[in-house]
């Protein structure tokens, strides 16, 4: 590669609680958007082997979990990172508001059927972490049932990296002027009308609220098992290079090895 981009530095450290205040949302890491395009080309080429390399060795799993405020880039993360991957072998699963079926069961219990299988990397586009976020803000239940919900997510988790997934969670942290043009930007172009809800205004005046759980979130289930980044996402190009050099160091480890040639088909010569 022709430059490695730090994504550690963005890793919550478990145990820790810095205050979300104080993460960066338009850090560039001393790049320019002009500057990183061929990198950004050859992140998404060799992501492209890797994912491929996992899905033949059908042995290792990857989720990669992404939350967000409104207008975070959840959608054009995952257009932008994982152009080129095999559909085959990379699943997105996303949660809306919960089904009167969903609402029957325990809150994880939508959640667990779309965890990846072994060759299988799975994005989460919203996930069980709307049950300690907007079901907090919006107080839909009680402190005392979502406060218990930190340490089922984190056992959870916890079941599913000791059952051989590997799991990244990646936090889209925009400022909330960054928020408003994203949405006004929506609003003036007429092509992008179905991407706004007046209800979006609704949450946007709930902005704090939001950020404390945030912060909440990131603190309570930031483990080694599944550890959270809150990636800098203002700049979309810098997120996405932060992204996909975290997703292609990740399947480095995991991925297996490129299939050696078989030497039972040199010289074969199908007539």
């Amino acid at each position: 590669m022709d430059h490695a981009i730090d994504h550690d530095q963005y890793r919550i450290v478990p145990g820790t609680s810095p205050s979300i205040r104080d993460l960066s949302t338009d850090d560039d890491g001393g790049l320019k958007k002009d500057e990183v395009k061929s990198l950004q080309k050859q992140l998404n080429k060799r992501l492209e082997v890797l994912q491929e390399n996992l899905y033949a060795h059908e042995q290792q799993r990857l989720l990669v979990v992404l939350q967000a405020t409104d207008t975070g880039g959840k959608d054009g993360t995952i257009r932008a990172v994982f152009d080129g991957t095999n559909p085959q072998g990379v699943h997105v699963a996303s949660f809306k508001k919960p089904t009167s079926e969903e609402l029957a069961h325990d809150y994880l219990w939508r959640i667990h059927q779309h965890t990846p299988a072994k060759g299988h990397i799975t994005v989460f586009n919203r996930s069980h972490y709307e049950d300690v976020l907007i079901v907090r803000v919006r107080d839909l239940v009680p402190e005392t049932m979502w406060r218990k919900r930190y340490e089922h997510i984190r056992n959870f988790e916890q079941m599913l990296a000791d059952e051989g997934t590997t799991i990244i969670k990646i936090f889209l942290h925009i400022s909330k002027d960054e928020q408003r043009e994203r949405l006004q930007a929506r609003i003036d172009e007429p092509a992008k009308h179905w991407k706004f809800e007046l209800g979006d205004l609704e949450e946007r005046k709930l902005w704090d609220d939001y950020q404390e759980a945030f912060g909440d979130m990131l603190a309570e289930t930031s483990t080694a098992s599944a550890p959270w980044y809150a990636i800098p996402a203002d700049r979309k190009w810098y997120r996405n290079l932060v992204i996909s050099q975290l997703l292609v160091d990740t399947l480095e480890n995991i991925a297996g090895d490129e299939f050696a040639p078989n030497p039972e088909l040199t010289g074969l010569v199908i007539e």
